[in-house]
C-alpha cells in the first residue's frame, strides 16, 4: 500500500469515527361504544383523553398530509388525542432524533426514520419493539410484501420499525433538451449510451468558450448520506438489487462495484458532469439534462417549472455487461417507530396502524407523490384518479417492485463515510483508480464492521 494510501486511510478512520378515507370511517358513536366496551391497556382514567406526540418530515407536503390526518383521527377519536410537530430542525433527521433520545425527549410516533439508523437507536435504548404487539405480524403481512418486510427485520429478530414509504430513485431527464440533441431516452440505459449521450447534450450554450450546459449534475462533496444518490443507486442497478454488506463484510469490491464507482469517474473525467456547485435548482434551470432523483421531486418542479418545462424519468443506467430483465434501484426508505419513551405504547400503535389505512396511503401518494410500502398500491381505491393527475407515478409503481434498501447495520454511518471518501479520490478527483478504491474501501468497511 503506497504512503498516500495509508495517510488517506489515517484520514478516511479520522472522518468515520467523527461522524438523514379510512373506506369508510366508523361512525363517531360505534367508535366511541366499541372503545367503551374494549378499553386499551393503559388507558388514561374514564373522562381523561391520552395524549400522543406525534412528529412527521419538515416536508411541506408531508406536514400537509399529516395534518390532514391527525385532522381526520382527532375527529373521531376523543378518547386518544394525537399532537402533531413537525420535527425539530437539524443537519438531518437522524441527528435530531439522536439528540431526542439522548435526552429522553422523543416522540410516541415518528414517522420519518431511515431505516439503517435503527440498529443504533435500538443500542441506544430509543426505539420500542414492534412486535410485542401480538397483532403487529399479521397486520404488516397483510400489507407488505415479504421481502419488503424482511429487510427491515434487525439482526435480532425482531421489529423496531413499521415499514412505511419507500421512493425509487430514478433518472430524470429534460424531455426538450434530448429532442432537441437526438437522443433516444431508452438510449440512457446502458453506460456507454449515456456517455455517448452526455457526448452531445454537455456544451457552450452561449459560445463564450466555456461548458455552460452539462449531462447530469453529481454531489461532489463527501458526505455520507450522499452517497445513497450517487454510488450507491448505481451499485444497486449493477448488481441486480444487492447490497454493500453480506455476511457482516464489504462485498462490493466486485464487477459491479468496480463498474459503478467507474462510470462516476469516467462521466467527471470527460466534464459532463460540473465540478462545482448552483445556487437554485440546476435542472429547472437547465444547465443540466439528466439528475439522479425520487418522486418526492415531482410536487416541487410542478409548482416551479419554467413554461414549456417538460421532464420525465427512465431507470438509472446500468454497466453494458449488465443482463437483467430489470433495472433495480436504491428505495430511500422512511420508517415510522414507536419510542421507549412513550406511556401509552398501545394507543401509539392504534395511530400508527390508522396512519396506514388504504384511505391515508391513497392521500398520502396524492399530496406528496411519495410512494407508500402497499401490496397492489395500484389497486388501492382513488389510485387510478391520482396516476391520472400525476401521470409520472405511473413509473415509480412499476419501478417500485425492484428497490432495494440500505443494510442494517449499526456503523451505517461509518461504512458510508468510507465509501464518500474513495467516491471523492476516485470519481471527482481522479487520483486512484476503480479498483483501487473498491480495495481501499473493502478494506477500510472490514475494520469497521470488526470493531
Amino acid at each position: 500500500m503506497t504512503e498516500r494510501t495509508i495517510d488517506k486511510h489515517n484520514n478516511t478512520e479520522g472522518t468515520a469515527r467523527r461522524s438523514q378515507t379510512l373506506t369508510r370511517y366508523l361512525a363517531t358513536a360505534l367508535a366511541l361504544a366499541i372503545f367503551a366496551l374494549v378499553p386499551c391497556a393503559g388507558a388514561a382514567p374514564a373522562g381523561k383523553p391520552v395524549s400522543i406526540d406525534f412528529w412527521c418530515s419538515s416536508n411541506p407536503q408531508e406536514i400537509e398530509w399529516a395534518r390532514a390526518v391527525v385532522g381526520k383521527w382527532n375527529a373521531i377519536r376523543s378518547d386518544i388525542v394525537v399532537n402533531l410537530q413537525p420535527l425539530p430542525a437539524s443537519r438531518s433527521t437522524e441527528e435530531a432524533l439522536l439528540a431526542s433520545i439522548a435526552a429522553k425527549t422523543t416522540p410516541d410516533v415518528c414517522a420519518n426514520i431511515y431505516p439503517g439508523v435503527v440498529t443504533q437507536f435500538v443500542a441506544a435504548g430509543g426505539l420500542y419493539r414492534m412486535d410485542r404487539f401480538r397483532d403487529f405480524v399479521p397486520f404488516m403481512q397483510a400489507r407488505l410484501p415479504q421481502a419488503i418486510m424482511e429487510q427491515h427485520r434487525s439482526p435480532d429478530g425482531h421489529f423496531y420499525q413499521v415499514p412505511w414509504k419507500g421512493n425509487p430513485i430514478m433518472l430524470a431527464y429534460n424531455v426538450n433538451m434530448l429532442r432537441e440533441a437526438g437522443v433516444d431516452p431508452a438510449s440512457l440505459r446502458t453506460y456507454s449510451g449515456f456517455l455517448s449521450a452526455a457526448k452531445k447534450l454537455t456544451r457552450d450554450r452561449d459560445g463564450d468558450g466555456r461548458i455552460d450546459q452539462w449531462m447530469i449534475y453529481l454531489n461532489i462533496e463527501p458526505i455520507w448520506w450522499q452517497r445513497f444518490f450517487d454510488f450507491y443507486t448505481l451499485y444497486v442497478a449493477a448488481s441486480g438489487g444487492r447490497t454493500l454488506i453480506e455476511g457482516n463484510k464489504a462485498a462490493f469490491n466486485n464487477r459491479a462495484g468496480v463498474a459503478a464507482m467507474g462510470f462516476l469517474q469516467e462521466v467527471f473525467r470527460r466534464g459532463y458532469a460540473p465540478k462545482s456547485t448552483f445556487p437554485g435548482d440546476v435542472f429547472l434551470q437547465e444547465k443540466i439534462a439528466t439528475y439522479v432523483t425520487g418522486p418526492f421531486a415531482i410536487p416541487f418542479w410542478e409548482s416551479m417549472k419554467p413554461k414549456g418545462f417538460e421532464y420525465d424519468f427512465v431507470p438509472v443506467p446500468v454497466p453494458d455487461f449488465y443482463s437483467g430483465k430489470e433495472v433495480w434501484t436504491y428505495s430511500d426508505p422512511k420508517n415510522i417507530g414507536i419510542f421507549q419513551t412513550t406511556k401509552h405504547p398501545e394507543e401509539a400503535w392504534e395511530f400508527v396502524k390508522f396512519l396506514l389505512s388504504p384511505e391515508n396511503d391513497a392521500m398520502f401518494l396524492e399530496m406528496t407523490s411519495q410512494i407508500p410500502y402497499r401490496k397492489n398500491l395500484d389497486k388501492v381505491e382513488g389510485f387510478a384518479s391520482i396516476a391520472r393527475s400525476q401521470p409520472h407515478l405511473a413509473k415509480f409503481m412499476v419501478q417500485s417492485r425492484y428497490t432495494q434498501g440500505a443494510d442494517n447495520v449499526g456503523p451505517l454511518v461509518e461504512i458510508y463515510d468510507a465509501i464518500a471518501q474513495e467516491y471523492q479520490y476516485c470519481a471527482v478527483l481522479g487520483q486512484e483508480t476503480p479498483e483501487e478504491a473498491m480495495e481501499i474501501a473493502e478494506e477500510r468497511v472490514n475494520e469497521i464492521l470488526s470493531y
